[in-house]
C-alpha cells in the first residue's frame, strides 16, 4: 500500500562554524500517498541532497522525515523500506538480469518459489521477460535502466527514489523511458520521489512540482500551476522552452485601466498599484501576429522546429518570443504587430519577483 511522506522543516549544512555552508533552508513539503513529486532544479540547488536525506544517506541538520507516519531521521537506510534507482545502473555484472531483479529479494530470505514468481510479474511488467538469462553487460543502457528499475520493484517497498535516472541516455530513449516510468508508476501506485534538473521530465512525469533554487523551495504545485501561474520570475523563466517573456512596463494612473510599454500603450488589466512598475509575463504560444496591433516590432530570428516555429522579435520594449505554427510566414527583417491573449498574462514585481495577484 502506498505511503506519505512529510519533510518538515528540514535544514542541512555542511561545515561547522563560520565556514557552514546551508544547502537546504527549511524545507517543508507533504506528499501523499501514491503521489509521483518531481524535485527540480539547476545544479547545486539543493534537490539532490534532500533526496540523500529522505533515503537515509544524509541526516538533516534540522527537521523531520516521516515515510508512513514514522520518523525515520536516524533510521538506517535499509531500515527505511524505500528502493531507489540511481543515475548509474549500479547491476551487478557477474550476476543474470533474473539474479539482479531478485537479489534484494534473495537478502531478505523471500522464499524461492515466491522470489521466482515475482521476479517473472516485474519482468513482464518491464516487457525484459526475454533478457532474464542475460548478464549486465548483454544489455543496452535501457534494457540495464529497465533491470535497476525491476530490482526496485520487486522489493514492493513504501516509497520509490529516483535520482536522475535518464541522464545518461540519448534523447530518444529518454522518451521512451519517460513514458515507461509513468505507465510502470500508474500501475504500481507506489509514492515516488524523482530528482531531474530536466524541465520536460519534470512537467511530464509529475503529479506535483517542487521547483528549487539555492537551497529554497521557490513553488509546489502542479504542472499547469507551475506553467500558467508561477509564483516568481524564476519560476517562470526556469520552466518552459522557450522561456517566459517577461517586459517591464507602467501601470496608467488610473489602476488596472491598462499598462504602457516603450513604444506601446496596452489596454491590459494590470492588478499593480496605479502609475507602478510591473513586469508582463507572457509565454510564447500567448503573443500572435497581428497588423493592426499597436505593439510592433521586426523579426530578427526565425527557428523552425517542425511542430512549431519561433520567432524572436525586436521591440523597443525588448525582445520577444513568439510561438507560431509552421505555415505562418516570416522572414528577418519583417515587421509586424504583437496582439496578446489578455487571459493568459502574469504579473510580477519588478524588485521582488514575485507574482502580483489580483484584488479579490
Amino acid at each position: 500500500m502506498a505511503s506519505e511522506l512529510h519533510i518538515q522543516g528540514v535544514r542541512k549544512c555542511f561545515g561547522k562554524g563560520d565556514k557552514a555552508v546551508e544547502v537546504l533552508k527549511k524545507i517543508d513539503i507533504d506528499v501523499a500517498p501514491g503521489e509521483f513529486l518531481i524535485l527540480v532544479g539547476p545544479s547545486g540547488c539543493g534537490k539532490s541532497t534532500l533526496l540523500s536525506i529522505i533515503a537515509g544517506l544524509e541526516e538533516p541538520t534540522e527537521g523531520a522525515i516521516r515515510i508512513g507516519g514514522r520518523d525515520v531521521v536516524g533510521v538506517p537506510p535499509a531500515q527505511r523500506d524505500i528502493a531507489m534507482v540511481f543515475q548509474s545502473y549500479a547491476l551487478y555484472p557477474t550476476m543474470s538480469v533474473a539474479d539482479n531483479i531478485g537479489f534484494a529479494l534473495e537478502m531478505r530470505k523471500v522464499p524461492k518459489a515466491e522470489r521466482v514468481k515475482r521476479i517473472g510479474e516485474v519482468a513482464a511488467m518491464l516487457q525484459i521477460e526475454h533478457l532474464l538469462d542475460r548478464r549486465p553487460s548483454q544489455l543496452s543502457g535501457g534494457q540495464r535502466q529497465r533491470v535497476a528499475m525491476g530490482r526496485a520493484l520487486a522489493r514492493q517497498p513504501q516509497l520509490f527514489l529516483f535520482d536522475e535516472p535518464l541522464s545518461n541516455l540519448d534523447a530518444k530513449l529518454r522518451v521512451e523511458m519517460r513514458a515507461e516510468i509513468k505507465r510502470l508508476h500508474q500501475l504500481s501506485g507506489i509514492t515516488s520521489v524523482y530528482v531531474t534538473h530536466d524541465q520536460i521530465e519534470a512537467m511530464t512525469l509529475g503529479s506535483r512540482i517542487a521547483v528549487m533554487k539555492d537551497g529554497i523551495l521557490q513553488q509546489l504545485g502542479t504542472p499547469d500551476d507551475i506553467y500558467n501561474r508561477p509564483a516568481n520570475t524564476y519560476v517562470a523563466t526556469f520552466i518552459g522552452s522557450p522561456t517566459m517573456n517577461l517586459v517591464p512596463g507602467r501601470t496608467v494612473a488610473a489602476a488596472g485601466r491598462g499598462f504602457t510599454i516603450t513604444g506601446a500603450d496596452l489596454p491590459l488589466a494590470c492588478p499593480a498599484a496605479a502609475n507602478s512598475s510591473a513586469l508582463m509575463g507572457l509565454r510564447p504560444e500567448h503573443i500572435v501576429f497581428d497588423d493592426g496591433a499597436p505593439w510592433r516590432g521586426e523579426v530578427s530570428v526565425v527557428e523552425p522546429t517542425g511542430a512549431d516555429t519561433f520567432v524572436v522579435v525586436q521591440t523597443a520594449a525588448g525582445d520577444v518570443t513568439v510561438r507560431t505554427a509552421p505555415q505562418v510566414r516570416v522572414e528577418p527583417g519583417d515587421r509586424v504587430g504583437l496582439d496578446i491573449q489578455a487571459d493568459h498574462v502574469n504579473w510580477f514585481d519588478p524588485v521582488s519577483g514575485l507574482r502580483i495577484a489580483a484584488a479579490a
